[in-house]
């Protein structure tokens, strides 16, 4: 290959990564961004609400129904475990008994616990599984009922999943995977944001978008 041909192709080649750099810049500053997750860093306040949430009637640990109802006219964090879980839902939990005591001068505010396995978790259940982490019977909701209903609410209502590990999974310490992440809720039923209770920048912004509800 002469010198002349050598150039040439030189010159493609940086002509090619040229292109490639300015449509990855393109592509980061115009392209669709992350609406979930931990890099969404939108402020509340500049975002559309994700769908609201539909009614429902699931039986709360102390035996009484509750419905949507019961939560309308609170802004309210929602999130999904089930007690037998040894993964991620008792760091979930941690994470909410946190919430309770930072909010505890917002009587306005709720936190609702829904079971991704009510055939285990019974109000009994919850209930003991509810003050091992100290939560607050006035203010945070431990909820259970028929698997259908749940399975709705969670994928129909919040857009979210959970299943077991294992198809027809039914065992005692079978594992159900379901959605880690903490969903806000305003008065009206809107869901405002998805926030990964793994990630601690995700939990600040959780924080900061509960504040601009109360005092939006």
């Amino acid at each position: 290959m002469n010198a002349v041909k050598i150039r040439f192709l030189m010159l493609g080649m940086c002509v090619l990564a040229l292109g490639t750099a300015l449509g990855t810049t393109l592509w980061t500053k115009l392209g669709p961004q992350p609406r979930y997750g931990s890099q969404d860093q939108r402020p509340l306040e500049h975002t559309d609400s994700y769908g609201l949430v539909p009614d429902f009637t699931l039986v709360e640990r102390n035996g009484k129904e509750i419905n949507l109802a019961h939560l309308r006219g609170t802004i309210w964090i929602a999130d999904f475990i089930y007690t037998s879980c040894n993964d991620t839902c008792p760091l979930q939990t941690a994470e909410m008994a946190k919430l309770q005591g930072e909010t505890k001068d917002r009587p306005d505010l709720r936190l609702v616990s829904f079971s991704v396995d009510p055939d285990k978790d019974t109000p009994g259940v919850l209930t003991r599984y509810a003050d091992r982490f100290g939560a607050d019977a006035s203010r945070w909701l431990f909820l259970t009922g028929p698997k259908g209903e749940i399975t709705r609410l969670i994928r129909e209502g919040f857009r979210l999943s959970a299943a077991f590990a294992v198809p027809g999974g039914e065992k005692a310490d079978d594992m159900i995977l379901h959605s880690t992440r903490f969903v806000l809720v305003d008065k009206q039923a809107r869901i405002r944001g998805y926030y990964d209770s793994r990630d601690a920048e995700a939990l600040q912004r959780l924080r900061r978008d509960i504040s601009a509800l109360v005092h939006g």
